[in-house]
């Protein structure tokens, strides 16, 4: 089994593509628990959310699909840490890697959903930047994804048939 983990800071076509793919794929829990439980949080919240994102992931990963998406993961988690809060607690990158990343540029417009923080052209470089930073202190493979919608969902889709192949991306 490959899995594979759409990255990146908020609105930049994550959620939309994993459910278009055509693959098993893994939502994102802290979306459903901010939607349940508002969006002012603390790091208890964070770490709640990647233990629930663990959860669902885990449970995905027991059916055994030829490739997972995923839609989040703690790394991602970490870079909302190092966002809110200036920390990363340890345990956010303790967590299983993915064994490939898809790390998205904040290249599309912004769109608020209610569940979204950072829509200022410089709050998205610097949550983009974290996104980044947290794949390179994990020390995972990743590929970069960006243009217009159509160019994303090409790019990943060609990771995707890559991976598939056993080429890599």
């Amino acid at each position: 089994m490959i899995t594979v983990c759409l990255h990146g800071a908020e609105s930049t076509g994550k959620s939309v593509l994993a459910a278009r793919l055509g693959h098993p794929w893994v939502p994102e829990y802290g979306r459903t628990y901010c939607e349940e439980r508002g969006t002012d949080l603390t790091m208890a919240d964070l770490l709640a959310i990647a233990e629930g994102q663990a959860d669902e992931n885990r449970l995905a990963m027991a059916a055994r699909p030829p490739l997972l998406v995923l839609d989040t993961d703690q790394l991602m988690t970490a870079a909302w840490a190092e966002m809110l809060f200036g920390e990363v607690p340890d345990v956010l990158m303790n967590y299983p890697k993915a064994d490939h990343y898809l790390l998205f540029s904040p290249d599309v417009p912004w769109r608020d959903d209610g569940t979204r923080f950072f829509g200022t052209d410089e709050a998205r470089a610097r949550f983009a930047g974290l996104a980044e930073e947290m794949l390179v202190r994990a020390g995972v493979s990743f590929t970069r994804i960006g243009g217009s919608w159509e160019e994303r969902e090409a790019q990943v889709r060609a990771a995707i048939g890559e991976l598939l192949a056993g080429v890599g991306p």
